[in-house]
């Protein structure tokens, strides 16, 4: 304890132990050093030091979030996820062409030029404005489809495993583009692939998961009668998030963590091999008429 002589003979006063020059005389429950004004903390009973109410803090049981992971109030991950489509769709009308042929996703780049980093960043990117078809409609009902269903599906799967259904599923609509053969941008595989994450873990609480089938319904009737609309990505992202889900919110709770951890990792290796181990078919059979 930090002490200082006081103003009588043979006594001292006791000083806060992080801050030595100032008095005080109020202690601290379970550790009895003494504390200042800003170093109080309130108690069932008197006041807390900071260490001593980081330490009984580590002993609480942290609040969950229904499918495991931490609970979320805010969802930053989402929140983050909308900021990057969009800072990537500022970069596109800025940079243009350059931009998206560099990162767009691309059968061919990936399967002949070993740019394998497409597979991610094409779904990050959307159909600039002047480019023809969807233009701005594209990253605007993406976004918002993100923004509706996105702070739910991370507030009962945790932080963590909704970013890894988010990747997992746009990682699966690219690789359904890859086996195609055929190039294309956008968040849509993600965002289907939310679809289906929300029509499973619907299911698996008891909801009257209606509504999200005619959602699914009607977006997949779009996918197929709109032009320059890639179904291939669509639906890669709608099934790829439905099994991710499926891990998620159908693992033992005695062994939740290692089941649902283990679970999107075999998926993740499924994805991969299939672009290691698969040419892409129709840009395979355009290389065939060349030779």
């Amino acid at each position: 304890m930090t002490t200082q002589p006081s103003d009588e003979p043979g006594t001292v006063v006791p000083t806060c132990y992080r801050h030595p020059g100032r008095e005080t005389y109020v202690r601290c429950q379970r550790c009895d050093r003494p504390i200042c004004p800003d170093c109080m903390r309130d108690a069932a009973v008197g006041f807390q030091c900071p260490e001593c109410v980081a330490e009984g803090g580590k002993g609480m049981r942290q609040a969950q979030a229904v499918f495991g992971g931490r609970a979320v109030t805010t969802p930053r991950v989402t929140w983050t996820l909308l900021i990057l489509n969009v800072l990537a769709y500022v970069a596109e009308v800025v940079g243009g062409n350059p931009v998206v042929n560099a990162f767009a996703m691309n059968s061919y780049g990936v399967a002949y030029e070993g740019e394998w980093w497409r597979l991610v960043t094409g779904a990050f990117l959307h159909q600039p404005i002047g480019a023809g078809g969807l233009g701005l409609t594209h990253i605007l009902f993406n976004m918002w489809a993100l923004y509706a269903i996105g702070p739910e599906l991370e507030r009962r799967l945790g932080a963590a495993r909704f970013l890894t259904l988010y990747l997992l599923s746009a990682l699966g609509g690219s690789v359904a583009i890859y086996l195609f053969g055929i190039a294309a941008v956008g968040a849509s595989g993600a965002i289907y692939g939310l679809f289906g994450a929300l029509f499973v873990l619907g299911r698996k609480l008891g909801y009257d998961v209606r509504g999200v089938l005619w959602l699914i319904g009607i977006n997949v009737v779009l996918t197929f009668t709109i032009a320059n609309i890639s179904w291939q990505g669509h639906l890669g992202g709608l099934v790829t998030g439905a099994l991710v889900a499926a891990v998620l919110a159908f693992a033992p709770r005695g062994n939740r963590d290692a089941v649902q951890w283990g679970g999107c990792v075999a998926i993740l290796v499924i994805l991969v091999a299939l672009v290691l181990v698969l040419p892409p078919f129709a840009v395979e059979a355009e290389l065939d008429l060349l030779r």
